[in-house]
């Protein structure tokens, strides 16, 4: 069986996907994201097969909306449309929105932008591109969730439950290891779509055949999917490979390499574009993502999996446990605390705007899941302690559940943009 799982595995990851014969954006003119000293006077796309298009399936928006293109036409037997553009000028950037029917009859569509004289804007930032929705908080939260499971499990087994352990459990950690590498690749891939479909502004059933090569290649949250789905994919033939050929050694490259991709998360958010972001706030915000993943994927493997099947070791996981919860806390208490007075900093700010009254809620919720922890600290762990054996199964799931809602919370806080930070007035001396 296990041998079968790996052959479908290796297969799902290696196997190349057939070509559908779809239309294919291969070239535009201006480039995709590029930067132009001169207005253009016209923009021409190149696809990989013959379309048939309507008068404006070419569309270059100003940064106010004003269209400024004229009526879109092909040449080179269909495979080339182009359409003329006026009134473009130096200093902004703008935005083309183009769909064309395709000999299948789908419609593919896509957006990118140009600047003239500066920088291109990033696509998701492109005219009718809208922020982050309910969607992206969902599909956020299920990625931080998916990792959690990868990477607390594998902590529990590979620091607090070390030896040998029962058949059973050792089953256990390996296939929620590898089921929880694919959940993230797959959560990972919907979420990149969910957050490309604000730019393109597309129903599902158009979005199948949307041009995301700009989002893929051309944005932070794109590159950070490209290298993260690689990257676990590794992980997941790693950890198939230590359950087939019994090597739970294998499991240390596995962790590493999972903690080193999480940072993706942190280089690609707000911590990494606002203006006052750096290297010190994204390393505070991958601590912060990765002390909760291994607190709240942790409680789940002690709550699902060694109190179930492994009674023998209760004890000295939970005693273990406790004591790594006390460093995970403190981690996740210290980076919390920098990033809210990097991105807060006005103590107004926690009641005055949006973010700060979403951060204020997920301090609510912190607050609940501390209490409990503190519980098991402070009562649970001297009856261990003592010799005692404690049934705390139901309590350790509360906490899991509460941690998992921590999750939520910062899935939430992290697709919202915090308050402006003004830029520090130069220095008046500096200048004589």
């Amino acid at each position: 069986m296990r041998r079968a799982l790996l052959l479908c595995a290796v297969a799902a990851l290696v196997a190349p996907t057939a070509a559908l014969g779809h239309v294919i954006l291969e070239s535009s003119q201006p480039v995709t994201q590029s930067r132009l000293e001169a207005p253009p006077n016209e923009i021409r796309l190149r696809f990989n097969q013959a379309v048939t298009v309507s008068p404006g399936a070419i569309q270059v928006l100003a940064p106010d909306g004003t269209l400024l293109s004229g009526t879109a036409t092909t040449s080179e037997e269909g495979r080339v449309v182009t359409a003329p553009v006026s009134r473009v000028v130096r200093g902004a950037g703008y935005t083309v929105r183009w769909r064309v029917i395709g000999g299948d009859g789908h419609a593919p569509a896509g957006v990118f932008t140009f600047g003239v004289g500066v920088p291109a804007p990033p696509p998701t930032e492109a005219v009718g591109a809208v922020a982050a929705t309910w969607r992206d908080d969902v599909t956020r939260w299920a990625l931080f969730v998916a990792l959690a499971l990868l990477i607390g499990p594998l902590v529990v087994r590979l620091v607090v439950v070390r030896g040998p352990v029962p058949a059973r459990v050792e089953r256990g950690f390996h296939l929620l290891g590898v089921v929880s590498a694919f959940l993230v690749i797959d959560v990972g891939i919907v979420a990149f779509v969910v957050r490309a479909s604000n730019a393109l502004q597309l129903p599902l059933g158009d979005l199948l055949y949307g041009d995301l090569q700009p989002f893929a290649e051309k944005t932070r949250f794109g590159i950070a999917f490209l290298a993260m789905t690689l990257g676990f994919g590794i992980v997941a033939a790693v950890l198939l490979l230590a359950w087939i050929l019994e090597r739970p050694e294998l499991r240390w490259p596995a962790l590493v390499l999972s903690l080193a991709l999480a940072s993706g998360l942190s280089l690609s958010g707000h911590q990494a574009t606002e203006d006052n972001a750096g290297w010190l706030s994204q390393a505070a915000d991958w601590l912060h993502l990765v002390a909760a993943s291994v607190w709240a994927g942790g409680l789940v493997a002690l709550a699902f999996l060694v109190w179930p099947l492994a009674p023998s070791l209760r004890r000295n996981a939970f005693l273990g446990f406790a004591r790594l919860a006390v460093l995970l806390v403190g981690a996740m208490v210290l980076a919390g605390s920098y990033l809210a007075l990097t991105r807060l900093p006005e103590a107004s700010d926690l009641w005055q705007t949006q973010y700060g009254r979403l951060l204020l809620l997920k301090l609510g919720i912190v607050a609940l899941a501390l209490t409990w922890g503190a519980a098991h600290h402070f009562v649970v762990r001297p009856r261990f302690e003592a010799g005692g054996e404690p049934d705390v199964r139901h309590s350790l799931a509360g906490e899991a559940a509460v941690a998992l809602t921590v999750l939520l919370a910062a899935a939430i806080l992290t697709n919202a943009a915090p308050p402006p930070v003004e830029p520090p007035a130069a220095n008046a001396g500096s200048a004589r």
